[in-house]
């Protein structure tokens, strides 16, 4: 017997209520049973959105708590620390944690096994061994320039270097994952368990006497990554092997990389540029700024988590409508992730205005000089959600490169403006640079997508299908 949620709400809710949201129940219904491959692509979404609301409270609160537990001076040491790793650990894949998500749909359709055993054996390999070798480039980096590092800063970095190719390792799990469309152990594993395991053994680690502050706090990191990350390449390799047959792998290395380097500039400067920020506060401010900016970026991130919600559903799709030559289809499709991201995101951004200010009070004293910043960050980034995941669109079309084109000049645009304003503003310069480098993105990626595949991805443009892509 099938679960209605329409059935449902008829029973629990009182009768004006239910029929108001009897249309909008209907709507769930429709998208809980659809066997096609939008429903499939709305349920991963959903799955992906509820996911990473819960992600969203539960790093909310793990931030609240690591902030009170070291003060603002140790919390923001360890922000900027672990900032620095997640967007090395993602670096450090050189693109196949995302060309993968490409490769794994087109050979499964065309029944291609040799080459789907190659790309899961040689992605393992392949991104373990260059994240090992980015973590040693690293601490010999954090060695060599040691005497231009502020004294506070040169431990955590050494100790967070140690997780970086477990952290690498979970991206690539989580796109063979999103290419599989199992969402939950794409997103459960970083999302949920990590955050949660880097919380109990922080606590832990201080009843058990031992000193609050970013060293601890790495330390906890480090054991919660691997745990997690072991977990995660256990449970998704086992599956993936179990649904293949048989056989050789055949290795296709050359086109892989030639298609992975470029996503790799794409993720890199979309990592420094969402982070760039934070960084950029911590090269010339000190580390309680970076704690006070970091909260607040924080607390803007539940209007962001609807984009990446979105993203990890469409990404697959996307392939698998380019690799069936279904170009209307394709289209629409990206209409719909375009309302998918722009609608619950400004409904989300309001309700972090509302919010923002009792929430940046649970962080400690002095937080709340973030507030004023929300108003400014959260109108970008809603603005941002009007053209959608147009980013994944590019990759998994293979116009990637014009992609990283278009992330390289917003990233110099947006470290040059944090370079002028943050010495003459401050927290209030950070927060403008990234506005109008936000502003710039949307606009660029939508001009793009429109000139490559001819799809009006913005949300207030009406749909208009394929006309003349190049």
């Amino acid at each position: 017997m099938r679960f209605s949620v329409t059935t449902a709400g008829e029973r629990l809710l009182p009768g004006r209520l239910s029929m108001r949201l009897q249309p909008s129940l209907s709507k769930l219904d429709a998208l809980l049973s659809a066997r096609d491959a939008r429903g499939e692509a709305g349920r991963n979404a959903l799955i992906a959105f509820v996911i990473r609301i819960v992600n969203a409270a539960i790093a909310f609160l793990s931030q609240v708590l690591l902030a009170r537990w070291m003060g603002s001076f140790e919390y923001g040491i360890y922000v900027l620390v672990w900032v620095t790793m997640i967007i090395l650990g993602n670096i450090a894949c050189l693109g196949f944690h995302t060309s993968i998500i490409r490769f794994i749909p087109e050979y499964r359709s065309k029944e291609q096994y040799a080459e789907l055993r190659g790309v899961n054996l040689a992605g393992r390999l392949f991104v373990l061994g260059s994240s090992t070798l980015f973590a040693a480039v690293g601490l010999i980096g954090v060695w060599f320039f040691s005497p231009l590092i502020e004294t506070y800063y040169i431990v955590p970095f050494y100790l967070g270097l140690i997780c970086l190719p477990m952290i690498a390792m979970s991206d690539l799990m989580q796109g063979v994952a999103r290419a599989n469309a199992w969402v939950i152990w794409a997103l459960l594993p970083a999302y949920f368990i990590r955050p949660v395991l880097i919380l109990l053994l922080m606590g832990g680690a201080l009843l058990a006497g031992y000193a609050p502050d970013a060293r601890t706090a790495i330390v906890a990191a480090i054991i919660a990554t691997y745990a997690t990350t072991l977990l995660q390449i256990a449970s998704i390799t086992t599956r993936v092997d179990r649904k293949l047959p048989q056989g050789k792998p055949s290795f296709r290395m050359r086109e892989w990389t030639a298609v992975s380097l470029p996503i790799f500039l794409v993720e890199s400067f979309f990592f420094l540029l969402t982070n760039a920020d934070v960084l950029m506060v911590g090269r010339y401010m000190a580390p309680t700024d970076v704690a006070v900016y970091f909260a607040t970026v924080k607390t803007l991130a539940l209007v962001h988590f609807v984009y990446f919600a979105v993203k990890a559903g469409a990404a697959q799709r996307y392939a698998s409508f380019m690799h069936g030559d279904n170009r209307r289809g394709l289209a629409s499709f990206a209409r719909d992730t375009v309302a998918w991201t722009f609608w619950p995101s400004l409904a989300m951004g309001v309700l972090v205005l509302l919010l923002g200010k009792p929430m940046l009070m649970m962080f400690g004293a002095g937080f709340t000089e973030g507030y004023p910043l929300l108003f400014l960050l959260v109108t970008c980034v809603v603005a941002r959600s009007a053209v959608g995941p147009a980013e994944s669109l590019l990759t998994m079309s293979g116009h990637q490169k014009i992609c990283a084109a278009v992330y390289a000049a917003t990233l110099v645009l947006n470290i040059g403006l944090n370079t002028l304003m943050i010495p003459l503003y401050g927290l209030w310069g950070a927060a403008a640079a990234t506005g109008i480098a936000m502003l710039f993105e949307a606009a660029a990626l939508s001009l793009t997508v429109w000139r490559k595949l001819g799809i009006a991805m913005l949300i207030f443009l009406p749909s208009t299908g394929i006309e003349a892509p190049e």
